[in-house]
């Protein structure tokens, strides 16, 4: 669904990708909000928003409720095509295989992201889906924008659910309260 209050990036943005990233960043925390991964993700068509999400794994019970996904997902219906050609896909932290490989499907002229993935990049950390002759289809890759930011937001969820965890096993009825094995994941 197009949101008119996401035509225009942020005014305080230096550079347009900038004011997308920030509007990641929102869709970031409130994932964040909802106690999921940190995550957010916009898709930016002919200088407008046409999707924004952020991830919602745990509370959608669904392995591919990636921010990004969820954004390419939502930004072909509300285009009315499954081509995203002409878009560019804006994400805080850089896509795994299966969001990457969405990107190639979905033909997207661009992915923007903020940090690294160590564990799981896919657009030239530990793989480079979108550059890769063997596929269908090549996108243009911006990395590092708001990376700090970016990075910070991830780093400061999982410092907190580490510090309730540690809090929950120093109480002796704790059980496994403080337990949650998704934590880690995107």
């Amino acid at each position: 669904m197009v949101d008119k209050r996401d035509a225009t990036p942020a005014a305080e943005a230096a550079t347009p990708d900038e004011g997308f990233m920030r509007l990641a960043l929102d869709e970031a925390r409130a994932a964040a909000a909802e106690d999921e991964v940190p995550i957010g993700a916009v898709v930016v068509c002919d200088g407008r928003v046409v999707a924004r999400a952020h991830n919602r794994r745990e509370l959608d019970e669904d392995p591919s409720a990636h921010a990004e996904f969820r954004a390419m997902v939502d930004a072909s219906r509300a285009l009315g095509r499954w081509r995203l050609t002409g878009c560019t896909v804006y994400v805080t932290l850089e896509p795994c295989l299966m969001c990457a490989g969405l990107m190639v499907n979905a033909r997207v002229d661009r992915c923007v992201y903020g940090a690294p993935d160590p564990k799981g990049g896919a657009l030239g950390t530990l793989y480079d889906v979108s550059h890769d002759a063997r596929l269908n289809h090549e996108f243009q890759v911006t990395p590092g924008v708001l990376q700090g930011e970016c990075a910070s937001v991830l780093r400061e969820f999982f410092r907190a659910k580490r510090a309730a965890r540690k809090a929950a096993a120093r109480r002796p009825d704790a059980g496994d309260a403080g337990h949650d094995a998704s934590v880690g994941e995107q």
